[in-house]
This record gives C-alpha cells, structure tokens and sequence, in this order.
C-alpha cells in the first residue's frame, strides 16, 4: 500500500469528520483516541501494523489540525463579527466585481490579532477601477461569514474567507504596489478576458472567456441552462481537463522525450494558470497531481496518480480546512477518484479480449471516463443540484473533443493578440466556430425528453440508492463477466422508467393538484389538472437560489412538458426573478400579469423575456376564468393603487368543492375590497398572503373564506416573515399551518 496515499487520505478523512461531524468539543478526545490506536498498533505484526499507524496518525494530525485552525483563525475572526472598525487598510487580492448595491473584493487586511485572514468587502462602485494590490482604506461594519442570519453557511470559510467587511465610511484608494509581481497572473487573466471581448462576439466571448480563466459571468443564462442540463456545465470550471489541455500544448511545443525541460517549463506555466484562474480547488488538485507526474520521470519515481491525488488533497486542506465544504473541490476530487478506479475496469471490460476498431475505442474511452467521474459524484450532484443528467455520456461523447480544440486554439489566438490582432482573429475563426458546435449541441440534447431527471421526484433518490446496492452487488459476485453487469444496467434502466412514471402518478392521482415550491423568501405555486400545468408567481428574494430552475424541476417532475399559464400577482423581484430561468427550460404559451408601471421597470423585463421566449402575455384588467384540465381558474384584477402589491392580481384556483386563493402581497385593506367586490367561495386552502407580513391575510379575509389550510411560502429573510400576528390570527381562525422553511415544498393533492 502506498504510505504516502495512506496518511493523506486518512488525514483527509479525519477533516472531514471535523467539519461535519465532530463537535468542538470531542476534537481533541477523538483525536487522541485515534493517537492511541495508533500507538497500540505497535504490537499487531506488518503489514497491518504499518498501516493502521499510518491511518491512525493521519486522522489524529488532522483533527488535531482543524482543532487548532479553528481556535487561531475562525475564532479570532468570530470574535471580531458585529464590531465597527476604523479606518481599515485593506489589500485587494483580486479584481473586484458587480453587485446590486456597487462592488464587492476579496481584501486582506492586517489586525493585532488576526493576520492573514482574507475579508470579503463590500463598497461602492469606484472600488470596480481598482486592481489586484491597490489598497482600499475605509470605515468597516465587520459581520461573520459563517454564519449568515443565524444560518451556518460554508460559500465563505471554504474559499479561506471568514469574515465580510460592509465599507461605512468615505473609502480612500491607493495603487501604491499594484505593479507588484505578485499581481501579475491576475492582471494577464484580465488582459485575457479584454482580449477575448474583442476576438469572440456575443455568446462565444462568454464560453471563451470561462474555458480560459474559469469566469463565467459572461456567460449567458440560456446557454449555462443548456450546458447544465446536458450535462457538460464542468467545462465551464477550470479543472483538470484545461491544466490537461495547457499541459498538452507545452509538450507539443517542447517535445515530449525531453522530459527535464518539458518539466521545468510547464510546472511553473502550470502553477501561473493556477494563479491566474484564483486558484480555485480544482485546478490546485489538477496542477499538484500534473506537478508530480511530470518530476516522477525526472526523478526516477513510478507515476503514482493515487499517491498524487492525496497528496494535492492535503496541500488544499492544509492550507485551509474549511476547504472540505467546497462543492468544486468534492466534486473534481471525487470525479478523478473514479476514473482512476472504475474507468480502466470499464474500459476493459467494455472491450474485452478482441481487437476493436479506432471508432469503437473511442466511443469506449469516453463513456468509460465519463461513467467514472460519475461514480462518486452523482451522490454530490444529487444533494447539491438535484438532477440526474441522462444524456451526460452523449454530450461528452459529441463535444469534449471540440473543447480540446477551443482551448488549445483560442488560447493561442488570445496571445497572438497581444501581438497581431489581424492574425489573432483569423485564428480566431477555428474556436468560434466550435463554440457554436458545442451550443448547438447541448441545446438540442436539452431539448430530448427526459434527458434529465429531477429529484423533485419523491423516489428517485430511492432509485439512486438501488442503483449503487444493484452495481455493488454486481461487483462483488463471481465470476467476473460481462453478463452480470448487463443484467444490472437492465434491471436500473427498467427501474428507472418505473421510478418516472411513479412520480408522474404522484402528482397527478387527483381531480387537482398544487406544489407549493420552496423558493426561499418568494413565492411560486404550480397547479396541475386533467394534463394542463399553471404556475402562479415564480420568484426568490435570495438570486442564487434560482426559483426559474426549482419551478422547472418541479413542473418536469410532474409530467409537463407545456406550462399552459403563468400568472404573475405582481412585479416584484420575489414574485417574477425566475421568469427567464424558467422560460430557458420550459415552453410557456400564456402569460398573465396584471397593467400597472413599477419603479423598479420589471414589468419591461418580463414583458422582454416574453418576447424573446414566443409566449405570449395579456394583461388581466377585469375577472377572467380560464380552464386548466378539470378545474376552473379566476384571476381578479388589481384593487389597489397605493403601492405594486396592491396593484396585483388574485387567483382562485377551484376543482369540485375544493377551493384555493392566492393573494400574492396584497395588504389587510385591499383584502377587504376584494371580499366585498368577488362572491368568493369558502376555500380549503390559501397561500398566506406576502408571506406572513402582519399587514396582510387580515380577519376580514380570514372570516370570509374560512381557509382550513393555510401555506406560507417564506424562507430566511430580515422582515420577520411570517410574523407572530399573522400566525395568530391564522390559529385564531383554526388554520392549519404549513411553512415552506419548516417542510419545503409543500405538495396539496384534490381527489
């Protein structure tokens, strides 16, 4: 067994049991629980006993370790969170971008008893002219960045960033060492990103400009839903396959049999890639392991990739364990941790014995790599994502040659700009036309039915799980044949169509059927009847959250392939930001919103979207009914005009005697107006309305149409909702309550 694959892996594993399931408090007993064992396997005979000491010692370093970065880093800066600091000088270590309110960088700044710590700070747009190594010294308001509205996150600590600094003062700039060499990678990857803006024209300069330098702001919306749901979206994160490429492209220059100059030439390229894309967690994994497979030769060592891949674990978590927590770094390390198990056995076994065509080789390579990276990160996909991509073995097959391509050329036509601009653009001309490829592609594979499946469906994480046990069975009997593994690919595709068509069934075993989404602090109903889907409001105050794509999900799951009606009550940001997101992924024939002008020129936006999606929208100006399967929908016209959530629309949504009314945002006041102008009926349920605001869902509603179930769709969110008023007087009132940030989503099925 390799020692030094051993300790790391082991150190890596007790991290992780640190951050996720130790208590601080059993740190330091677990650690020297894990200590003794191993000083007990002094007396088991070899080889066990070297290897149970080396297992032992890695999880007791490690836990030990997080033990002590937690009290000498996190603490202190926990210590410092909700305290105004003074004239703060602040280093930029990266170049600052875009937000609602003006800008945000990553800072470092020197305090008496936190050195090196990295900030977040926020300030105001003049902070976008400044670059890595100015210095920024402002007034700061120091907040926790692990713990946001008293809910743990890890966005912050995993990148080595524990506290966020909100600028409150007159912030002053200097650009005293910004010319410093250490800024140099950052500043090419900006010169990069310029170069690309004037070789790539519209959507091909966004996918140039995250191939290159793992930037993807750029990127538009429909083209990253497309990548996404064909399951390719990882080319878009600078990994092993870009430092693969770059790699590649210095052996073809140097020479391959030249090995101590071809060593010394692309590790440190290797190591300025890694600083120029911000060394995110994949490509430090992916220069490490690259590092040691190149000095292997020169030093007279075996390529080792095992060995590799533990050893850039443990620089990534030496340097900062909060590191485990990232998404990036468990996916790219588990997608490399399967290809080196599972691709060379399926490979082989996919070719057997007989000598196979150079077509069927290929085809054999890539499904056998990509079914490896799946291996251990369709588990992580699955918690964090919620999808399973069926078509990613496709698109691999169809578009990662073409990215070899885009990367090798439009890296050297971004260079020869810096030289030749004539000469850079007819290069140019090869990256953009694959680029348009790879779109095209992914479009149309995002368009195939069921190419990807949603865990919005109740038992498809019970699939999964069957899955694995069905392959793990597989495995482990004897005798090693293909049959065996055929009968099991079988048995998980019959499965699967089951597991499809029973949560089709789900959401549609009533005359009705509603899922209220759990979009955080927004609001989003879907209704489905007799084979007619409508949505009402799709929008989430928290962006990243993406209320369009859990809307989608939500909607595919239940079997529509068509959303008949989107009703908007009105336009805020909380009840329309999913719109594009999801008009990106579903077709919408109808859209009905009410005709009012807000502040904020949403209603131009959506109108826009519309558009550009062929859906067409009416607005609502007086009660309609529309009929959706078997029930009946009736959409009342705004009451109000003293703000937009009186200016908005109300739905009842009626199956037989079954009653559900959804008031949006509408305040106590207008709910009176619009008992006393609408003979509405008593209803079984109600979307609370603005999501439990002490201002609305008042006695007068509540007496008149006597709910007996009441949702309130609300998720973190600093206005109190829902707040202790309105859930009184729903339990005054004998409502049942149910909360989206209690149970998520909420699914009500009308028999």
């Amino acid at each position: 067994m390799r020692k030094l694959a051993t300790w790391a892996f082991s150190f890596a594993a007790g991290i992780f049991l640190a951050q996720y399931v130790l208590a601080e408090s059993w740190m330091l007993l677990t650690a020297g629980a894990a200590l003794g064992l191993g000083v007990l396997a002094l007396f088991l005979r070899e080889p066990v006993r070297l290897r149970v000491i080396l297992i032992c010692t890695g999880l007791s370093v490690a836990i030990g370790y997080n033990w002590a970065f937690t009290l000498l880093v996190q603490a202190p800066a926990e210590q410092m969170a909700d305290s105004d600091q003074m004239g703060v000088s602040m280093i930029l270590c990266a170049y600052p971008t875009a937000t609602d309110y003006g800008a945000k960088a990553t800072v470092r700044a020197e305090f008496p008893n936190l050195r090196g710590v990295q900030f977040m700070y926020y300030g105001d747009a003049a902070l976008l002219d400044l670059t890595p190594g100015c210095t920024v010294t402002d007034d700061v308001h120091l907040k926790s960045a692990a713990k946001i509205q008293d809910d743990e996150v890890t966005t912050f600590t995993s990148r080595g960033v524990f506290l966020l600094a909100y600028g409150r003062g007159e912030a002053m700039y200097s650009d005293t060492g910004a010319s410093s060499p250490r800024w140099w990678p950052a500043r090419l990857g900006q010169a990069m990103r310029t170069g690309i803006l004037e070789l790539y024209p519209g959507e091909t300069a966004g996918f140039m400009t995250a191939i290159l330098t793992g930037d993807s702001t750029l990127l538009s919306d429909s083209a990253g839903t497309d990548l996404s749901e064909a399951g390719i979206y990882h080319i878009m994160a600078v990994s092993g396959l870009h430092c693969s490429f770059l790699l590649l492209l210095v052996l073809a220059l140097v020479g391959k049999k030249r090995r101590r100059l071809a060593a010394c030439i692309a590790i440190p390229v290797l190591i300025f890639y890694v600083l120029l894309t911000g060394a995110r967690p994949s490509v430090v994994r992916a220069c490490v392991m690259l590092s040691l497979v190149l000095i292997a030769p020169v030093m007279r060592r075996e390529e080792d990739s095992p060995t590799a891949l533990g050893f850039a674990l443990l620089l990534i978590l030496l340097q900062n364990p909060f590191a485990a927590a990232s998404i990036g770094l468990q996916l790219s390390f588990g997608a490399v941790a399967g290809m080196l198990w599972l691709t060379p056995k399926l490979n082989g076994l996919l070719r057997g014995e007989k000598d196979r065509s150079r077509a069927f080789r290929a085809v054999s390579t890539s499904f056998s790599a990509t079914c490896g990276a799946l291996m251990f990160t369709l588990p992580l996909t699955a918690h964090y994502f919620g999808f399973l991509v069926l078509v990613s073995p496709l698109s691999n097959l169809l578009c990662l040659w073409a990215v070899s391509g885009i990367f090798a050329v439009g890296l050297i036509s971004v260079l020869l700009g810096f030289v030749w601009m004539p000469l850079a653009a007819v290069v140019a001309l090869i990256p953009r036309g694959l680029i348009a490829y790879v779109l095209t592609v992914v479009h149309w594979l995002a368009k195939i039915p069921y190419h990807a499946l949603y865990y919005t469906n109740p038992f498809l994480k019970y699939w999964l799980v069957y899955f694995y046990l069905l392959f793990g069975a597989a495995y482990l009997c004897k005798p090693k044949a293909r049959r065996k593994y055929a009968l099991a690919a079988t048995l998980s595709a019959l499965s699967l169509v089951v597991t499809v068509k029973l949560g089709r069934i789900y959401y549609s075993s009533g005359t009705l059927d509603i899922v209220v989404v759990d979009v955080g602090q927004g609001s989003c109903t879907a209704m489905a009847s007799g084979g007619q889907y409508a949505l009402m409001d799709c929008g989430s105050a928290v962006s990243w959250l993406g209320a369009g794509s859990d809307a989608a999900d939500q909607l595919l799951s239940m079997g529509c392939g068509e959303l008949d009606y989107l009703v908007l009550s009105h336009y805020d940001y909380d009840h329309v930001s999913g719109v594009a997101g999801l008009m990106d992924r579903l077709k919408v024939k109808t859209l009905l919103a009410p005709d009012y002008w807000d502040d904020a020129d949403l209603r131009d936006w959506v109108t826009e979207t519309a558009e550009s999606h062929g859906t067409a929208m009416e607005f609502v100006t007086e009660e309609e009914t529309r009929t959706l399967g078997n029930s009946v929908l009736t959409i009342y016209p705004p009451l109000g005009s003293d703000n937009d959530n009186d200016s908005g629309l109300t739905l009842l949504c009626s199956a037989g005697d079954f009653d559900l009314l959804i008031t949006g945002d509408m305040d106590a006041k207008t709910e009176e107006v619009l008992v006393s102008t609408y003979p509405l009926p008593d209803i079984e349920a109600l979307i609370v309305g603005h999501h439990g605001s002490k201002y609305s869902t008042g006695k007068a509603l509540l007496d008149a149409v006597k709910p007996e179930l009441g949702v309130v769709s609300v998720g973190r969110n600093h206005y109190g909702h829902p707040t202790d008023e309105a859930l009184g007087r729903l339990v005054w009132s004998g409502v049942t309550v149910y909360r989206t940030d209690k149970q998520g989503s909420i699914h009500i099925s009308v028999k």
